[in-house]
C-alpha cells in the first residue's frame, strides 16, 4: 500500500469530516445549553478566577477556544464586558480547548480480539453514535431534540473523520522522505511556523492538533518535531479572533491582541525552557516517537502552565494590548453594540438594541437643544457640525437597528416578541423627533440669515413651550433608558399642557399679526416652530406610552386607546396635569382654571 493522490483526497476528506463533526457537535451543545450560556459568561466575569472558570466551561461545551474568543470579542465590542474582564475568559478558553485532543486519544487504534470491547472503541462506536443521531433527528419534532441529535452525529462524525485521516496517512510510515521531513521540522523555528501556518489556514487549533495526532499513528513523528508544531498551533489559532475584531472597536481589537500575546509569549517561554533543558540535561524521550496521548498531554500542559504563569500578570497583557492598539482620536460608533454574534441569542441582541435606541434618544435630545437654545440667547452660536452628525446618526440608526431587530433568531417568548415590537415603534418615534428638531434648526438658520427677530412677547411664549417640550423629552429618554413606568407616566399630562400652549400661542400670534405687531416674515416661522414643538411632544408621548405598556404587560401597543381610555381617567393624571398647567401656562399669563 502506497501513499498516492487518493490518499491525499482521503486525508482532506477526513479533515473535512473532522471539522464538520466538531462544529456540529459544538453548535448542538451550545444550542442545548441555551442562551443562558452567553448570559452567564457575560455576568460571571467579576473577577479573573470566575472569568477563567467560565471560559474553561464554555469552551469545553462548545469545543472551540476560537468560538469562545470570538464571543468575548463580541462582548467587548458591544461594551458589555471590559477588556480586563475578557483576559480571564481567554485564559480559561485556552485550557478548555485541550479537551478535544484528550477525547481523541481515547482511540488507541489497537484491537483486543474481543468483539464487545472493539465495538466500544471510539472509532467503531462512532458509527453507532451517528446512527443513533440520525434516528433521533428523523423522529425529532422539537428543536431541543434535534440539538441532541446534532450532538450525537457530530461526535460520531468527529471520530469517523479522525479514523479516515489515520487510514490515509498510514502508508507514510514506510516512506523515508516522510521521516526526513519531520526530522527537518525538528528545527524549532520551522516547526513553530508550520504549526502556525496550518492552524491559521483551517482556523482551528483543535483540528490542527487532530491532524498531528493522526500523523503520529505512523510512528514517524518524534517529540522533538511535535513540540514546536504544537506551540505554533496555539499561536495560529489567534487568527480567528483577529479576523473577528476587524471593523470592531479598539477594545475588540485589543481583546484579540490579549489572546495573541498569551500564546506568543507562552510559546517563547516554553521554547526557551525546553531547549535549555534539552541542551544541558537532555530529555530521554526527545527522539522517541510521540503518540496521540503524548500530543494531548503536552497541549494540555502548555495551556495550563501558561495560564498559571499569566494569572498574576493579567494587567501586563492588558497593557501590551493597549500599547499595540492605541486609542487614537477616532470616535467609537454607538451602533457597534449591534453585534451580529448575538443574533442567535435574543436576550443579548434585544439588550444591545435597547442600548442603541437609548443612544438615539440622547442624540435627539441634544439636537433639540442645539436647535432651540440659540432662539433665546445671542451668545449661543448654532453648532451645525454637531447637529448634522447627530441627525445623520439618527437616520442611520433607524435603518440599522430596525434591520438588526428583524434578523434576531429564535425569539420564542411572548415578552421578547413584545419587547421587539416596542423597540420598532420607539426607534421610529425618536428618529421623527430628530426630523422635527431639524425643521426648527433649518428655519432658524434662514431666520438669522435674513436678520429677523421675534418680538419679546413671542420669545417669552416660545420659551415656555420649549421648556415644556424639553422637560417632556428629558423624561421620555429617562423613562426609556431606565424602563421606569413612573417617570413615563408624567409625559402624557405634560403633552396635554403642550397642546394647550400650542393653541394659545397660535391664536395670540395671529392677533399680533392682525394688529401689525408682527410681520408675516416672523409670523410664519413662529407658527411653524410651534407646530414642530407640538409634534416632538406627540412623539414623546408615544414613546412614553410604549414604555408604560411594555412594563405593564399589554398585549398590543396602542397609544390612542391607552391615552384616551385608561390613564386620563386617573387621579394621578389629574394631579400631574394641574402641576404642569401651573408650571408652564402661568408663564404666558394663563391660569390653570382658564385652560
Amino acid at each position: 500500500m502506497e501513499f498516492n493522490m487518493l490518499s491525499v483526497v482521503q486525508l482532506i476528506g477526513g479533515l473535512a469530516l473532522f471539522i464538520y463533526g466538531m462544529t456540529t457537535m459544538g453548535k448542538g451543545l451550545e444550542r442545548a445549553a441555551g442562551s443562558k450560556l452567553e448570559k452567564t459568561l457575560e455576568k460571571m466575569t467579576g473577577n479573573v478566577f470566575k472569568a477563567l472558570l467560565m471560559g474553561l466551561v464554555v469552551t469545553m461545551v462548545i469545543q472551540s477556544s476560537s468560538a469562545t474568543t470570538v464571543m468575548v470579542v463580541g462582548f467587548v465590542n458591544a461594551g458589555i464586558m471590559s477588556l480586563r474582564q475578557s483576559v480571564g475568559v481567554i485564559l480559561g478558553a485556552n485550557i478548555g480547548t485541550t479537551i478535544t485532543a484528550q477525547i481523541l486519544r481515547l482511540d488507541n487504534g489497537t484491537g483486543s480480539g474481543n468483539l464487545l470491547m472493539d465495538m466500544l472503541k471510539p472509532s467503531n462506536l462512532a458509527y453507532i453514535v451517528v446512527l443513533a443521531g440520525v434516528i433521533i433527528m428523523m423522529l425529532a419534532k422539537k428543536r431541543r431534540t434535534r440539538d441532541i441529535a446534532d450532538i450525537f452525529t457530530g461526535f460520531g462524525i468527529l471520530f469517523i473523520g479522525m479514523s479516515v485521516m489515520e487510514g490515509s496517512v498510514a502508508p507514510l510510515a514506510d516512506l523515508p522522505q516522510f521521516a526526513e521531513l519531520f526530522a527537518a521540522i525538528s528545527n524549532p523555528v520551522l516547526g513553530v511556523l508550520i504549526g502556525t501556518g496550518v492552524t491559521a489556514i483551517i482556523q482551528s487549533s483543535s483540528a490542527s492538533v487532530g491532524i498531528l495526532q493522526a500523523l503520529s499513528t505512523t510512528g514517524v513523528i518524534s517529540w522533538s518535531a511535535a513540540i514546536p508544531i504544537i506551540l505554533g498551533q496555539n499561536i495560529g489559532t489567534c487568527i480567528t479572533a483577529f479576523l473577528s475584531s476587524l471593523g470592531g472597536s479598539k477594545n475588540a481589537r485589543r481583546t484579540a491582541m490579549v489572546h495573541f500575546y498569551f500564546n506568543l509569549i507562552g510559546s517563547i517561554i516554553f521554547l526557551v525552557v525546553i531547549y535549555a533543558i534539552q541542551y544541558t540535561v537532555g530529555f530521554p524521550f526527545w527522539d522517541s516517537p510521540i503518540d496521540k496521548g503524548g500530543i494531548a498531554n503536552f497541549h494540555t500542559l502548555f495551556n495550563v502552565t501558561c495560564t498559571i504563569l499569566f494569572l498574576p500578570f493579567t494587567g501586563l497583557l492588558v497593557k501590551l494590548a493597549t500599547w499595540s492598539v492605541p486609542s487614537g482620536e477616532v470616535q467609537e460608533d454607538p451602533l457597534a453594540k449591534l453585534e451580529p454574534r448575538f443574533l442567535t441569542t435574543p436576550s443579548l441582541a434585544l439588550e444591545q438594541a435597547q442600548r442603541c435606541i437609548a443612544e438615539m434618544g440622547d442624540a435627539a435630545k441634544q439636537n433639540f437643544h442645539l436647535a432651540t437654545d440659540p432662539l433665546f440667547s445671542s451668545n449661543i452660536a448654532p453648532n451645525e457640525d454637531a447637529f448634522r452628525e447627530h441627525e445623520s446618526f439618527l437616520d442611520r440608526a433607524e435603518v440599522e437597528i430596525g434591520r438588526y431587530l428583524t434578523n434576531i433568531h429564535n425569539i420564542r417568548s411572548v415578552d421578547q416578541r413584545r419587547q421587539t415590537a416596542e423597540m420598532m415603534h420607539s426607534l421610529s418615534d425618536f428618529e421623527k423627533i430628530g426630523d422635527y428638531a431639524q425643521n426648527i434648526f433649518s428655519r432658524m438658520e434662514e431666520f438669522r440669515q435674513a436678520e429677523l427677530a421675534f418680538s419679546p412677547a413671542a420669545k417669552r411664549e416660545l420659551r415656555a413651550m420649549c421648556d415644556a417640550v424639553g422637560e417632556a423629552l428629558e423624561m421620555t429618554v429617562e423613562g426609556y433608558v431606565t424602563r421606569s413606568v413612573s417617570v413615563s407616566r408624567s409625559v402624557e399630562p405634560l403633552e396635554e399642557v403642550v397642546d394647550t400652549l400650542k393653541e394659545r400661542l397660535k391664536s395670540r400670534h395671529i392677533e399680533r399679526l392682525s394688529s401689525n405687531e408682527c410681520t408675516m416674515q416672523t409670523g410664519i416661522p413662529f407658527l411653524d416652530i410651534v407646530h414642530d414643538l407640538e409634534k416632538i411632544c406627540d412623539h414623546c408621548s408615544n414613546i412614553a406610552i410604549y414604555t408604560i405598556q411594555l412594563g405593564e404587560g399589554a398585549e398590543e401597543f396602542d397609544t390612542h386607546a391607552y391615552a384616551k381610555k385608561e390613564y386620563k381617567s386617573t387621579t394621578q393624571f389629574a394631579e400631574k396635569l394641574r402641576f404642569y398647567q401651573q408650571k408652564y401656562l402661568t408663564q404666558i399669563g394663563v391660569q390653570p382654571g382658564e385652560a
